[in-house]
């Protein structure tokens, strides 16, 4: 089911080196409608709920660790093809292969520090935006 709908983070380096605004503006000029989003921060157990699904593998604990170092900005967004064009929005998991322009290209810092998230799949969208939104925060 294409849900139209996509979900993001803006991650502590990103927030920490203040592009909250910048992303922001970038998502928004990609054709994304907000329609939802907040400014929190993690705790570990919260983060490490979040990440369950990587919970066996070796870096679980430094992201987990890094994801509640400081705030995010979460975000549901839509727009046609939302999953998709938001991947290409971003640019490659590390910013050393992402495109001229794209999110991670101008603001990401390493594979680790790669400034957004965005999901992979209408399922973990959907999955994804039920973690930090109820129904009452989305328009």
């Amino acid at each position: 089911m294409v849900t139209n709908r996509t979900f993001t983070m803006i991650k502590p380096d990103a927030v920490a080196n203040g592009h909250i605004g910048a992303i922001l503006d970038d998502i928004i000029k990609g054709g994304f409608k907000i329609v939802a989003m907040k400014y929190i921060q993690l705790s570990p157990e919260k983060a490490g709920e979040f990440y369950a699904v990587h919970k066996e593998r070796g870096f679980y604990g430094e992201l987990v660790s890094f994801m509640s170092s400081g705030p995010i900005v979460a975000a549901i967004l839509e727009k046609d093809n939302a999953i998709e064009d938001f991947r290409k929005l971003i640019g490659a998991t590390n910013p050393a292969d992402a495109a001229e322009g794209t999110i991670r290209n101008k603001y990401a810092k390493s594979i680790d520090a790669n400034a957004v998230h965005g999901s992979d799949s209408d399922e973990n969208a959907q999955i994804e935006g039920s973690f930090y939104f109820t129904a009452f925060e989305r328009f």
